[in-house]
């Protein structure tokens, strides 16, 4: 696989958002402004591009049984220095993430690139995977808060756009708009890629990478 197309794919053709459809829940809940979803997303892709370097190193030294625990330490070990150059740096921003900085430790898209791609690649894919991925996230998150905000509070980046003239949407800052924007993405998405871009996928244990690992797997085929 050329450097260029692991650097791309994230971006569209893999986007871990809108087309493997991961990492829902920040998505959903830090979007409703531009910036708090650029946070997010920076934050996060500056802990997927460490933490699969760290992981592609060690990959021969990690133990086969106990792998998924050392992603964990690895990845948050990471969130914790992001978490405190945040609340150094940029308090506002880190109030206002709140919970779900933390919580970037469990992030499926972390753990997914690490164990996919991280633990069986080199050092550089490694590093280039975690940007691309990590730049996807970033402008999936970054264009849903764009939206959300201009349509529900009429600002962008904070700053007032309607004038008083038109009443914002308040519905786009609660649940349902988000869901809205996120379904609208994702058709985007698949629109522009003629459909190629979504593909047709197992749901439930069977298909997880990480089934073998919680024992679910085997409990399937003990039934």
């Amino acid at each position: 696989m050329g450097k260029l197309n692991i650097l791309t794919r994230g971006i569209i053709k893999e986007n871990p958002v809108l087309v493997l459809l991961l990492g829902t829940c920040p998505t959903l809940a830090t979007t409703t402004s531009a910036l708090n979803g650029l946070g997010m997303g920076v934050a996060a892709m500056a802990v997927l591009i460490c933490s699969n370097v760290v992981i592609s190193i060690l990959k021969n030294i990690i133990p086969d049984t106990v792998r998924i625990p050392c992603y964990i330490v690895v990845i948050a070990g990471f969130v914790s220095v992001v978490q405190m150059l945040l609340k150094a740096y940029l308090p506002a921003l880190d109030a206002s993430l709140g919970l779900f900085i933390p919580l970037i430790v469990v992030n499926c898209i972390i753990l997914g690139r690490a164990e996919m791609f991280a633990n069986k690649n080199s050092v550089i894919d490694s590093a280039l995977d975690g940007i691309g991925m990590g730049v996807g996230f970033s402008l999936t998150l970054t264009a849903m808060g764009l939206i959300r905000e201009f349509f529900g509070s009429g600002t962008l980046f904070d700053m007032h756009i309607y004038g008083g003239s038109i009443s914002p949407m308040t519905i786009f800052m609660l649940a349902p708009g988000g869901f809205f924007v996120f379904a609208i993405l994702v058709a985007a998405v698949n629109k522009i890629s003629n459909g190629k871009a979504i593909k047709k996928k197992e749901f439930g244990c069977e298909s997880c990478t990480l089934s073998e690992s919680c024992g679910v797997g085997e409990q399937e085929d003990k039934a």
